[in-house]
């Protein structure tokens, strides 16, 4: 055994020492009464600088703790901030450089009416403030080989992951062509609209073109997404490689084109809202929540929505399936994934409780 293997090994002993003795919680439960980046095996972060560019989005530059393993460029994390003594979390996409030399990570947030955490950030973000952060995650990425020819599309808040690509592409010195195409309003709603400039004068290979939906003057392109605007933004897209991430309309929009053109092989997309769940009119049965002693009749609805309903309040994150923080085990009974239709009367299950609906009797164990 080197030397090395037994200073890790004697650590990790004292470290489940130091654990134990600690026990009902956990060391970190009592290090963040003295500071909280000062953490053993959880992953935080600390709010270092708080910009806010437009009316509703808010720009945050993190720092995070020792047990951070970075990401790639297109992958989300997870959030985690205490709002009236309830920690909620919710995933978002690095908008900065996975090369970024600080090791710090840039998340830009738009605050949705809906939205508790992202509400509550863009109101109460300022420096020093911790929130606990997750390891990145996520398929939504650029191959190792980048390819010769990208087309970066997003729409809204969809700018983060593929600004994260576009950033990460000029860091490595890509000399390919790069477009960059992304949808909003106005131009007033565009997030980093000025770097977004600075970067296309800077770059000769990058052409960034804004397409405002809401504005007839400005910008390059009017309208919603279809054949002419591809042609005007990348007429080279059929030898490209797609990336795209935005709302329900445009991801719609572009999939369906690509379909029809015969390029959806290069098309590469990310959701980022949750999928629309229209409760069965004709659902029937009981749910039983087993381990809080609750039962309800079935809506249904999503079993997240139901058991919310019904006054619980399971962990959960992004609400669109795929970050498994409100993963439970069904324990009998029929359930349908919204995503994909399937269903599975398996007992004993996992299931997220997000994307799933319950058909007829269900028991699951929250």
């Amino acid at each position: 055994m080197t030397l090395q293997t037994r200073t890790r090994t004697r650590r990790l002993s004292l470290m489940s020492l130091f654990e134990a003795m600690a026990s009902p919680h956990q060391i970190d439960r009592y290090l963040e009464l003295v500071n909280p980046m000062a953490t053993v095996r959880d992953l935080r972060a600390e709010v270092t600088e708080v910009r806010r560019t437009t009316a509703d989005t808010v720009t945050l530059t993190l720092r995070p703790t020792r047990q951070w393993r970075g990401f790639e460029a297109g992958q989300f994390v997870q959030i985690g901030v205490v709002i009236d003594g309830v920690r909620h979390t919710r995933c978002y996409s690095p908008a900065c450089s996975q090369h970024r030399s600080d090791g710090h990570i840039e998340l830009t947030v738009k605050a949705h009416p809906q939205g508790l955490v992202s509400q509550y950030l863009h109101a109460n973000a300022e420096p020093g403030l911790v929130v606990s952060l997750s390891q990145a995650d996520g398929v939504f990425r650029m191959p190792a080989r980048r390819p010769e020819k990208i087309l970066l599309i997003s729409g809204g808040s969809g700018i983060t992951p593929v600004l994260s690509m576009l950033r990460t592409l000029l860091d490595e010195g890509h000399d390919g062509e790069i477009t960059f195409l992304h949808y909003a309003d106005t131009e007033r709603g565009v997030a980093h609209r000025v770097e977004l400039a600075q970067l296309a004068a800077d770059h000769d290979n990058l052409r960034v073109v804004l397409a405002y939906t809401g504005q007839s003057d400005g910008g390059d392109l009017h309208g919603f997404f279809g054949q002419e605007h591809l042609e005007a933004a990348a007429p080279w897209h059929g030898e490209a490689q797609t990336y795209l991430c935005g709302p329900p309309g445009l991801m719609r929009g572009v999939r369906e084109h690509y379909d029809r053109i015969g390029l959806a092989e290069r098309l590469h997309t990310e959701e980022f809202t949750a999928p629309v769940a229209v409760a069965d009119s004709d659902a029937t049965g009981l749910l039983t929540f087993t381990a809080s002693g609750v039962t309800a009749q079935n809506s249904g609805a999503s079993l997240l929505d139901q058991a919310e309903a019904a006054g619980l309040t399971p962990e959960f994150g992004c609400r669109m399936g795929i970050c498994f923080s409100c993963t439970a085990v069904k324990t009998s009974g029929c359930t349908r994934n919204l995503r994909t239709g399937e269903t599975d009367s398996d007992p004993d299950q996992p299931i997220q409780l997000c994307i799933s609906a319950a058909v007829g009797d269900v028991s699951v164990d929250i």
